[in-house]
């Protein structure tokens, strides 16, 4: 079966996985690809974006030689009943485009069904979290100057042709706030070097690009369109920032520093630092079961909040709730991070933003509604046919179970 990533790589994905995920960049051919990118993203979906869907800010700027565009020369209200100042004025668009313009339009993994579906499969591929943008560049023309990204991107070639050259990181593994800006000197005598990669990017060919490597792009004879998939590498120090965080928890650490400490003094602020990062240690030793448990939970919690599960349909799942039977099938919301504990008498279903509470006796139905599995409405384990609709129903309305693709009523 082919992945999102296998479309987007032409190589096996532990290969990938092994010597180009962090670490280098890898460039692939559209011959070498399952298929091209036109499902995702043409010209005339870039058309009907602009001039049909009501896009506003932030969803879409404009960039031009190196430089932003001025909100004010592509936005504007939209007219009676919809006066809302930043939304797209496809008018201005076209002659700042015309003009030399890109447009880059953002966040399309919010807004356009096939790339909602893409980069949700690039998420469960991945495991991080994903988004997606699209740069629509006029021919013989440059959004940007050479900088980096603080996050990895797969660049998707989706028509015309652009020119790319790619330099090694002047700053390696960059975090989300130590942006290309903080290394314009060095980034401005790094792009003079020869390139790692110097090519032309063909509809249907793909690049990936760790964080940190430098690039620009421009566009040649035609307009060029490419989507840039974006990833945010969780990190390291990401997991140390989140056992810091459940640190506070720890009474001993929660002490003030003694009365007359001389901030000003190195050596004594270093003794003290050295002083409590080593009481720090025996806490971890201490604590070490209690404290990863609490850092998966919140880790957790961060990612549902980054990655988000699939949209729920309000109207066809009240119709669901409604018209339930027995043999409607089920499944666990797709990307939603779902725990079943008991507590006391009760079951909890502990959600990122929530805990819904059941009688102790559901613990083994809803153990199996949030597995991930197809389960029937009117089967699940522990209960009787009517105790299960009973359940589903209420799994339903709190949006943790969706319906199966065909078990949507038709009434």
């Amino acid at each position: 079966m082919t992945t999102m990533l296998s479309r987007c790589i032409a190589i096996d994905p532990d290969t990938f996985a092994r010597d180009h995920w962090g670490r280098r960049p890898l460039l692939s051919r559209s011959d070498a690809l399952p298929r091209d990118f036109d499902d995702l993203l043409s010209p005339r979906s870039v058309d009907e974006l602009i001039a049909e869907r009501g896009v506003r800010a932030p969803f879409i700027r404009m960039a031009k030689e190196g430089g932003l565009v001025g909100k004010e020369n592509y936005l504007g209200p939209a007219g009676f009943g919809a006066e809302m100042p930043d939304q797209v004025d496809s008018a201005k668009v076209l002659a700042q485009f015309a003009s030399g313009a890109t447009i880059v339009l953002q966040g399309l993994h919010r807004l356009w069904p096939p790339i909602i579906d893409f980069v949700r499969g690039m998420v469960d591929d991945l495991g991080h979290p994903v988004q997606a943008n699209a740069y629509i560049t006029p021919p013989a023309n440059r959004g940007f100057d050479p900088h980096y990204d603080v996050h990895d991107v797969f660049v998707l070639q989706i028509s015309g042709s652009k020119h790319w050259r790619v330099h090694s990181p002047v700053h390696t593994d960059p975090l989300a706030d130590q942006p290309w800006t903080d290394h314009r000197d060095a980034i401005e005598a790094r792009s003079h070097e020869e390139p790692v990669i110097d090519t032309v990017l063909e509809p249907g060919d793909a690049l990936y690009l760790p964080r940190g490597w430098l690039h620009s792009a421009e566009a040649l004879g035609h307009t060029s369109i490419h989507l840039t998939v974006g990833v945010s590498a969780v990190t390291a120090f990401d997991l140390v920032r989140t056992v810091v965080d459940q640190l506070g928890t720890v009474e001993s650490l929660r002490t003030a520093l003694p009365m007359g400490t001389d901030f000003t003094d190195p050596d004594e602020s270093a003794a003290l630092a050295a002083k409590t990062i080593a009481a720090v240690i025996d806490v971890l030793q201490a604590n070490t079961t209690d404290l990863a448990e609490s850092t998966a939970a919140r880790l957790s919690t961060i990612h549902a909040e980054r990655t988000r599960p699939v949209a729920v349909r309000p109207l066809a799942t009240l119709d669901a709730v409604n018209s339930l039977t027995e043999h409607t099938t089920v499944s666990r919301r797709h990307g939603l991070v779902v725990e079943v504990r008991r507590a006391l008498q009760r079951t909890e279903i502990r959600l990122p933003d929530r805990t819904i509470s059941f009688p102790d006796y559901c613990t083994e139905a809803l153990e199996a509604a949030v597995s991930g599995a197809t389960v029937t409405a009117g089967e699940l384990p522990g209960l009787d046919a009517a105790d299960s609709l009973v359940l589903i129903r209420r799994l339903l309305r709190e949006g943790v179970v969706v319906l199966e693709s065909g078990s949507v009523p038709t009434g």
